[in-house]
């Protein structure tokens, strides 16, 4: 496997993705990371490396000459701030190419729903009120996604002018953001779910808020690029069942190895002979 990746990236051509997604993956406990960086029209790993800081990314643009870097469109990631920084030191107008990644935003407003159910729910309980036990997932769903099992006691939990129903509300009306095909349109849109959003008197809610609101541009950027990173979750998601298969790997070589060889779209025959040959 080892010879077949280091023979499939010999041969593979070195330069950047038009349009690129980065992201982490866990490897290990302790909060041990790898930096991924995907080609998001090719839906395959270009790179990996330890960490999950500035060194981690500048190292693979490093590699790169400036008019390559220059060739990048589009790149998709979170808001992670070393990341940020990465970008806007190595490519050339990286703060017009970033596209803070929708499925990133959305992770932080279903943890402050998660939260605002957890601190409603102690309170409830404090009066003799159970209504909100064990409701935790019901409230991670989106609305078309709810169990049919689960609707009715949904609905009635919704119905009970609960702060956690408020926050759900404000957490799937955010998802229409994306659905605009116009950025004024969208604008127009965010500064109405973002008045909603801050006056929610709901401190985890207003957080979030102001997150995505100090980031703004680089979300915005969406409706000119049009990339998310949802062929990198595609990945990770076959990344952990490589992870699983292995029962884990201690040596992160070969937890690089494994990727390249399953998601790297190497070439991993020997040029000598044809699959047909083989």
């Amino acid at each position: 496997m080892e010879r077949a990746v280091v023979r499939g990236r010999r041969t593979k051509d070195s330069k950047p993705p038009v349009l690129m997604g980065v992201d982490e993956k866990a490897y290990a406990k302790r909060h041990k990371y790898v930096t991924l960086v995907y080609d998001l029209q090719t839906a395959t790993v270009e790179y990996v490396t330890k960490g999950h800081d500035y060194t981690s990314l500048g190292a693979y643009f490093k590699a790169f000459s400036q008019q390559q870097l220059a060739g990048i469109q589009g790149i998709a990631l979170d808001m992670c701030q070393a990341y940020i920084n990465a970008c806007n030191h190595f490519v050339p107008q990286a703060d017009q190419k970033m596209v803070f990644d929708r499925f990133h935003i959305m992770r932080h407003m279903l943890e402050a729903v998660d939260a605002v159910r957890k601190r409603e729910n102690r309170d409830l309980q404090q009066q003799g009120d159970t209504r909100l036990a064990r409701s935790k997932y019901l409230w991670l769903y989106s609305r078309e996604n709810v169990p049919a099992k689960s609707r009715d006691r949904f609905k009635q939990l919704k119905d009970a002018h609960l702060r956690t129903a408020r926050a759900w509300a404000i957490k799937e009306s955010l998802r229409d953001l994306w659905s605009y095909t116009s950025r004024t349109w969208a604008e127009k849109f965010w500064a109405r779910w973002h008045f909603w959003a801050t006056h929610s008197k709901l401190p985890e809610i207003v957080k979030v808020a102001k997150l995505i609101s100090t980031h703004l541009a680089n979300i915005m950027s969406y409706f000119e690029h049009r990339i998310t990173n949802a062929t990198a979750e595609g990945l990770n998601s076959k990344i952990s069942t490589i992870q699983k298969r292995a029962y884990g790997f201690r040596n992160i070589e070969n937890f690089k190895t494994a990727i390249y060889f399953h998601c790297g779209g190497l070439e991993l025959w020997p040029h000598r002979f044809t699959h047909t040959e083989v």
